[in-house]
């Protein structure tokens, strides 16, 4: 019987360990915002009262795994989550019945939070010493416990050896699942924020881009708003590289794309579409104001002391394509086409320049330099 009540018990909290872990935006650290502290704090106490209805009785006195989950919130999140953690478990275990043995668990489950508390972070250990300490810790005051208030020694002589086994493998166990789906949940975000940002400039890639640019598409021709669009190149680039080298080029690319955000609203959408190209997205943004804001990129651009490796510096200049809907199309599907053809004509045009298109059949209008 025992040993079906403690098997129970580890299958439950490996169950909520993972669920949690699927449920949380962020892994649970000192530094989490208040409300991902309560959340945790909510969840460990309402899984330490899971494990207390599903606990073997011996009298008053009730044997299982709430430690576990309340060890979990404190070591890793603080104060703050075990002490909500502490008040769901307190109500918990006085909803069981309220004795001398339940002050007694309150105080053992007290104690061992503080413990955990201490030494998560004023002890300078490694993290399985500090395991290991604190599952002893646990295991120790349990058996003081239990010596105390088990009549029974026969029972008490199984329930002991029993219980460290059971206690050291799920802490052990909880820990190691913990930091592993931790770290598997920190290095999918990463990787998922690396397949949509540009790795030399920090600006959206290509693949962003597209994604975010449709979904524009779509809602601005569903709620009739304006959308303006640049196109952006770096003009005779190839000669930067080839008279520097592709280490200056990168050099030149990275500042000119945090050149493009402080140029633009916080909430447009700059994006590196390969190469020496890239684009903002101009949201609600009719054709003037679109054309006002290439032209700030445009002579920024063109006063910016870019410093290469050498500690020299260089200045560049950019052409821009403007299209905007519905003035300059009718047609938000060719946005980009209508800005790459004004882009075109930029270059054509002498370079250093924003040109803008009406329509797919006038040539552009120049803004000169």
């Amino acid at each position: 019987m025992i040993l079906k009540e403690l098997f129970a018990n580890f299958a439950i909290l490996t169950s909520l360990i993972f669920l949690y872990t699927q449920l949380i935006k962020a892994p649970l650290n000192r530094s989490s915002k208040l409300k991902y502290k309560i959340h945790a704090g909510i969840v460990a106490g309402i899984s330490s009262d899971i494990l207390m209805f599903y606990s073997i009785h011996i009298g008053d006195t009730i044997f299982d795994l709430r430690h576990i989950p309340l060890i979990l919130v404190a070591f890793y999140g603080g104060i703050t989550p075990i002490t909500i953690a502490l008040l769901f478990f307190i109500v918990g275990r006085l909803m069981i019945g309220f004795s001398f043995a339940s002050y007694i668990a309150i105080c053992y489950i007290l104690t061992v939070s503080i413990i955990t508390l201490l030494l998560s972070s004023k002890v300078k250990l490694s993290l399985q010493m500090k395991i290991a300490i604190i599952l002893t810790a646990n295991n120790v005051l349990l058996s003081v416990i239990a010596v105390l208030l088990v009549d029974n020694k026969q029972t008490l002589y199984l329930l002991l050896p029993t219980y460290w086994v059971a206690s050291y493998s799920a802490g052990v166990l909880a820990f190691y699942m913990l930091v592993y789906l931790r770290k598997t949940k920190l290095l999918f975000d990463k990787y998922k924020l690396e397949s949509t940002i540009d790795s030399l400039t920090g600006l959206n890639n290509v693949r962003k881009f597209d994604e975010v640019f449709n979904t524009l598409a779509n809602n601005v021709g569903q709620k009739e708003e304006k959308l303006s669009f640049l196109y952006i190149d770096i003009d005779f680039f190839k000669h930067i590289n080839d008279t520097y080298g592709h280490g200056d080029g990168d050099i030149v690319l990275k500042d000119l794309g945090a050149l493009l955000s402080s140029s633009t609203r916080s909430f447009d959408i700059v994006s590196r579409n390969g190469g020496e190209e890239f684009s903002v997205i101009l949201l609600d943004c009719s054709l003037d104001r679109a054309n006002e804001i290439s032209e700030r990129i445009r002579k920024n651009v063109e006063q910016f002391p870019f410093t290469l490796s050498s500690g020299k510096e260089i200045n560049i200049t950019v052409s821009i394509g403007v299209a905007s809907y519905p003035e300059t199309t009718n047609d938000v599907s060719v946005l980009i086409e209508e800005a790459d053809k004004a882009l075109y004509h930029a270059k054509r045009s002498g370079r250093n320049r924003v040109c803008r298109n009406y329509e797919v059949n006038e040539l552009p209008i120049l803004t000169s330099v």
